[in-house]
């Protein structure tokens, strides 16, 4: 057995051994809890989002769209109570319970927007997933899925009115509409197109293979963008290095939304880089530098997650974190630099 296989099992073993220390859980966790935790997640950005196409100045400007936030307060709720209990179940508990009754009183937008945000963070650091494609997407192939599976209800441009729009309730979203799209990440419209959204006529494309389901996603995102904006981006882009390192792998690419981005870059970079990353994500350095960046990012809340006394679920991101990170990159390192491939793989399990 070789050096890394042998490390590889050592780290895996040494994993299970410190899950088996843990306090144990009222039940064994179902198989399914990742789509759960998905699924709530998502339910969580739908309403940081949309809360405000219901509510306004403290008065309901649509009375569907509110009785829908409504449900899904409701919902997320009860699909956290369906969750494996962690550490962090009694907080999120309030959170949602906190959240529930914001919409409820018909709290500001802002106000929910940001408990919203902040239950999703936690859900994610609770129950670890996956946030990114395994490769650049094909855009061409989004495109093409699009027209055959979107257009009819969506629109040819993503505008929202397609020849079945009308006959449906609620309307389709336009997804073209920059407003609501910038607060929208990559991989929340993956995770839409994938479960759809109860209440709506938005079906779960669920069957679709992964890579296609980020291919539409891919697509949509370029949607409310322009082509001077992408002019503009690959301008930035290309001639500032700290752009650069703002988005420096597929996983912060998709994890990241233009709002976001604009509380660091300001509104009209966060706008010009978001039109050009998501219309050209080859852009992105997705070879050793972007798995060294998964690594650093899931090291990084392994211990954020240990300072929060949340020992089960630091074991999971530091195992991703070798996993996802550094394993891929494993032979290229040993090749090229044999003894600071030790040194990492020493650190890694250190």
């Amino acid at each position: 057995m070789s050096r890394t296989s042998r490390f590889r099992s050592a780290i895996v073993i040494v994993g299970l051994m410190f899950l088996t220390l843990l306090p144990m859980a009222g039940h064994a966790a179902p198989p399914d809890v990742e789509s759960r935790a998905r699924q709530l997640w998502q339910l969580l950005d739908y309403l940081a989002v949309d809360y405000g196409g219901a509510v306004h100045d403290g008065a309901v400007v649509s009375a569907s769209e509110f009785a829908e936030m409504q449900e899904f307060t409701a919902a997320a709720q009860a699909q956290l109570a369906e969750l494996p209990h962690v550490e962090a179940t009694p907080a999120m508990q309030q959170q949602a319970a906190a959240l529930r009754g914001a919409v409820a009183d018909k709290a500001a937008a802002t106000a929910v927007s940001a408990k919203a945000r902040a239950m999703a963070h936690d859900v994610l650091q609770a129950y670890p997933f996956p946030m990114a494609p395994a490769s650049v997407p094909d855009l061409q192939r989004g495109a093409a899925l699009f027209q055959a599976r979107c257009a009819a209800c969506h629109g040819a441009q993503g505008g929202g009115d397609g020849p079945l729009a009308a006959s449906l309730h609620p309307r389709p979203t336009a997804l073209s509409q920059h407003e609501r799209a910038s607060q929208r990440s990559l991989f929340a419209l993956q995770q839409i197109i994938g479960n759809g959204v109860e209440s709506t006529a938005m079906p779960s494309f669920n069957a679709l293979p992964e890579a296609d389901r980020w291919a539409l996603a891919f697509y949509v995102g370029t949607l409310p963008y322009t082509i001077a904006d992408k002019v503009a981006g690959e301008k930035r882009w290309h001639d500032d290095p700290g752009a650069r390192q703002t988005i420096a792998s597929l996983q912060s690419l998709t994890q990241t939304s233009e709002q976001a981005l604009a509380q660091r870059l300001g509104e009209a970079d966060a706008r010009a880089l978001s039109a050009y990353l998501r219309a050209k994500p080859d852009a992105l350095d997705t070879g050793a530098a972007g798995h060294t960046s998964v690594a650093r990012t899931k090291l990084a809340q392994s211990v954020d997650a240990v300072r929060a006394n949340d020992r089960s679920t630091a074991n999971k991101l530091a195992l991703s974190a070798y996993l996802d990170g550094f394993e891929p990159i494993e032979p290229m390192l040993a090749a090229r630099d044999h003894a600071l491939f030790e040194k990492i793989e020493a650190g890694m399990m250190a």
